[in-house]
């Protein structure tokens, strides 16, 4: 039964009409919809639409006893969300299972050895409900360690894959170093969703990019929430108080929007530099306003990169670090080549060009730098055959030496790696 079919049958109950398939043809509700016009006719499945959009509201719960149903040997797909460090030094990774798609879910596994050895999974956020119309995902989201050293894990909830207003929602866990760590009831901040990690401002307050992507929804959701349009764009928000609460402070909007997936950097002079992605590419747009108003986006001088996530973030030595496809700074072959660069003058020119993974479909860096200054970068590669979740360990050395100069420094290191399809082979 197509999904708007089982969803009006689900819904209709609530609206005052007979839910029963056998008796809707013949009950008062339905002469009334015979004499509806075409326009009212699409208001009431838009009404219901809405509603089913309503349980993407509903609060997911965080399974900490995961195995053995999602145990390696039951998971097909990986497409890598982020990593972190907590303060004693464990390690946090987190991936997509399911499918980049309406059947997508996170797992969240560790190390406690600086990624030579990683747990089975440990956390999984799987909203999916045999009740519901159709498929709720947890899609896209980060791992981020703020200033109080507390591990916070954002995601994005919605029905279908986006349904036009999805939400962004974060869990806390307070003792991310703990043998049984414990996390918050999640709490959704906004509508939208957030790809990467949230900035430290000079201020000190903490800016969190969400996006509300500027298409409307997908399949049968779009248009739905049209209320939102003047909200659609890469938006920040700020938390003034820890995190306790959010407010959105402005946006920017870019031509042929692809997720956004932007990332801020605050200057040296106190503007900030917002990178996003786009159909044909990254973008860039400046605010001098503390993230209130953006200047005309425009393509980012001698930066190329192809239709995919990249990693940008201020290193402990002032530098910029940029994460991105291809042996070139200003030039790629799609998802292929992945590659750390280092900027000493605020993006203006790129130095090094360390490859981190030479190989095709290798994708969507996300990282941090350890005290000592290492740098991590976890990625993924061929998400639907392989599904690799792999990590970069590396240093400011080894990417102006375009090779590894350091000792503990490791490339195409194992995070995670799904059995499934393996074991049905045999």
């Amino acid at each position: 039964m197509p999904n708007l079919a089982r969803a009006l049958i689900v819904l209709t109950s609530s609206l005052g009409v007979a839910c029963c398939p056998h008796v809707f043809a013949a009950d008062e509700d339905a002469r009334r919809f015979a004499g509806m016009s075409p326009a009212e006719v699409r208001g009431f499945e838009l009404d219901v639409m809405r509603r089913i959009a309503d349980f993407a509201l509903i609060p997911p719960t965080l399974n900490t006893s995961p195995l053995p149903k999602y145990d390696y040997d039951q998971l097909d797909y990986g497409m890598t969300i982020g990593i972190e460090r907590t303060p004693k030094g464990r390690l946090w990774a987190c991936w997509v299972a399911g499918g980049d798609s309406p059947k997508a879910f996170f797992v969240l596994a560790t190390s406690d050895d600086d990624g030579e050895t990683w747990s089975k999974p440990r956390l999984v956020v799987d909203s999916h409900s045999k009740s519901l119309p159709m498929d709720r995902s947890i899609l896209v989201g980060n791992l981020w360690t703020d200033p109080l050293g507390r591990l916070w894990l954002i995601f994005d909830q919605s029905m279908d894959m986006f349904d036009g207003r999805a939400g962004v929602w974060a869990a806390i866990c307070e003792n991310p170093d703990a043998d049984e760590p414990t996390w918050s009831s999640p709490k959704r901040i906004w509508h939208g969703v957030t790809l990467n990690k949230p900035t430290v401002l000079s201020t000190g307050e903490w800016m969190l990019p969400v996006s509300l992507d500027q298409r409307e929804g997908f399949r049968q959701f779009q248009g739905l929430f049209k209320d939102l349009d003047p909200v659609r764009g890469a938006n920040v928000f700020v938390s003034k108080d820890q995190g306790a609460t959010w407010e959105r402070r402005g946006a920017a909007t870019f031509p042929n929007p692809d997720w956004h997936e932007h990332m801020i950097v605050e200057r040296k002079d106190g503007s900030l530099w917002m990178l996003a992605r786009t159909a044909k590419g990254l973008m860039q747009t400046t605010s001098t306003d503390g993230g209130r108003t953006w200047a005309e986006p425009t393509e980012p001088p001698g930066i190329r990169q192809p239709a995919a996530r990249f990693h940008i973030r201020r290193l402990a030595s002032g530098r910029l670090l940029l994460v991105k496809h291809g042996d070139q700074v200003d030039d790629h072959n799609g998802r292929v080549k992945l590659s750390a660069w280092l900027s000493s003058d605020e993006g203006k020119t790129w130095e090094g060009g360390l490859i981190l993974d030479e190989r095709k479909g290798v994708s969507y860096p996300d990282g941090f730098q350890a005290p000592d200054g290492t740098i991590f970068i976890s990625y993924d590669r061929n998400r639907a055959t392989d599904g690799e979740v792999l990590l970069a360990k590396f240093t400011e050395d080894d990417i102006l030496a375009k090779k590894l100069v350091s000792p503990k420094s490791k490339l195409k290191m194992l995070i995670s790696r799904p059995l499934k399809k393996r074991a049905a082979e045999k």
